[in-house]
């Protein structure tokens, strides 16, 4: 196995969400690999109100023990694979609330980016992206996007076509390098 540490952050929790069935057909993709090791990280076992932190995250400094919880959680990671529903044209409110706890948890590190809507979820990875960027996370190229009316039978029971197996080894093949490049950077 390989000294990369990639996270699987499922960015949804709303009750009977897609994104658990969506979040866990990556992870077992992922574990197919052997460059790197995979962990789900479920937003659900980390319960963020709405940021309440007094402190801008770029200083690092926080007061709350949910917020040190979920820094400790992310720091072990090199890269993620954001899981994210699109709602409203843009990515869960609680994906980016938890994002925004933190800020140099996030830097120099590697992202990839799997979403699922009526359009695929495009909108959302577009807005993570741009949020990405400001926080110095460096993400790639592919994305896997998921159709409720393709990818989804009855819009709830996840059934991915077979093309996505290519698109997905392509999306770990970048992740997979550019987290290792940037783990040099971090030295």
């Amino acid at each position: 196995m390989s000294n990369l540490k990639l996270a699987v952050i499922l960015g949804s929790t709303r009750p009977g969400r897609n994104g658990e069935a969506v979040a866990n057909w990556v992870l077992t993709k992922a574990k197919e690999r052997a460059n790197a090791d995979y962990e789900l990280v479920d937003l659900l076992d980390y319960p963020l109100p709405h940021l309440d932190e007094a402190v801008p995250a770029s200083r690092g400094v926080y007061a709350g023990e949910h917020t040190k919880a979920w820094s400790a959680k992310i720091k072990e990671f090199d890269g993620y694979i954001f899981v994210t529903p699109e709602y409203n044209h843009s990515t869960s409110g609680v994906l980016k609330n938890a994002i925004d706890y933190l800020y140099a948890e996030w830097n120099n590190k590697a992202a990839a980016f799997v979403s699922y809507g009526s359009l695929g979820g495009t909108r959302a990875i577009e807005h993570l992206r741009a949020i990405s960027s400001e926080l110095q996370l460096a993400h790639v190229r592919q994305q896997l996007s998921f159709s409720l009316f393709t990818d989804f039978e009855n819009f709830s029971v996840f059934k991915p076509s077979p093309v996505h197996d290519d698109t997905a080894s392509v999306l770990f093949d970048q992740l997979e390098s550019w987290a290792g490049a940037l783990k040099s950077v971090r030295s």
